[in-house]
């Protein structure tokens, strides 16, 4: 077949590498070559210590102790910056906003700030919302009560439609009957 014709020069080096990385990927501990014989020893038969790595005449030759410095656990940029908000996620993010374009790393950390920020905001309002309704979890309705009840936050979603939000509960004064504007009237002149 058509390894035959490929002459002898260019096929020993190749079985050589080919038959190295087998040996290495199978365990092999040892790989010697003596002109025209290979030979590799491997870690199946050694019952000793890692530390030893046997040769072919059967002598065990301890292998120098190389210390592996302990690896540094990875810290995440959203850890580094002290946020809760994925930064890696959101600089992805950016840079898929603007393909070909580049976004500075501390782009990233200003946004996932800024998103905390309001998303926690948001939330303590609609807790406190919650919490006078008598309920323990925040539903759309909530969260519709607190952005419309904060003036920064209505201005900032004014244009907002929350599905299920409902509306702030609201009569106009001029609707209200004329008997009980008169009543309102004399109590605040009390």
């Amino acid at each position: 077949f058509f390894l035959s014709k490929i002459p002898a020069v260019v096929f020993r080096p190749f079985f050589w590498l080919l038959f190295c990385s087998l040996a290495l990927y199978s365990g092999a501990s040892a790989i010697q070559s003596n002109d025209n014989s290979l030979s590799c020893t491997t870690f199946a038969g050694l019952r000793q210590s890692s530390t030893a790595l046997r040769l072919r005449g059967g002598e065990d030759v301890p292998s120098p102790k190389i210390k592996k410095q302990p690896r540094k656990e990875s810290v995440s940029r959203s850890k580094r910056a002290g946020l809760l908000f994925p930064v890696g996620r959101l600089h992805r993010m950016l840079k898929d906003l603007n393909p070909g374009s580049r976004v500075a790393g501390q782009a990233a950390i200003y946004v996932a700030a800024v998103l905390e920020y309001l998303t926690a905001e948001v939330l303590e309002l609609a807790g406190n919302a919650a919490k006078d309704n008598k309920k323990s979890r925040i539903i759309p309705r909530h969260i519709q009560l607190a952005i419309r009840n904060d003036e920064e936050l209505n201005k900032l979603l004014g244009h907002v439609t929350i599905a299920n939000g409902g509306v702030l509960p609201n009569i106009h004064s001029q609707l209200l009957p004329k008997g009980s504007e008169s009543k309102k009237a004399a109590a605040k002149e009390e």
